[in-house]
């Protein structure tokens, strides 16, 4: 029984840290850029956008497909980091934790 206490003592420990991590998370913001910065994308690391910066000289009625597949690619890069950053912070929280491949936090 007092092994399963341990357990349950570090599965709560556990789930504070994780809810604090998602709070950090939510103030840590990074920049996806395409088109050689013409195109920005700010969100936070829980991949909540915050912004869209578009350099003006790309506005014209013909430039708008450009445009479009400018921020879907801004978008994704900052989302790439976005998820990068949240997986740098889970390793500090499960850094002595053995998973099984595959299997990722929170579930």
């Amino acid at each position: 029984m007092k092994n399963i206490g341990n357990l349950m003592k570090q599965a709560q420990e556990m789930q504070t840290k994780m809810q604090e991590m998602q709070d950090r998370l939510a103030e840590v913001d990074v920049t996806g850029a395409a088109g050689g910065g013409m195109v920005t994308v700010t969100m936070n690391a829980k991949s909540e956008m915050k912004a869209v910066k578009i350099d003006p000289t790309l506005f014209s009625a013909e430039d708008a497909e450009v445009v479009e597949g400018l921020i879907v690619a801004a978008c994704n890069d900052a989302k790439t980091k976005a998820e990068a950053t949240m997986q740098e912070e889970m390793a500090k929280i499960t850094g002595g934790l053995n998973l099984p491949p595959g299997m990722k936090l929170p579930f």
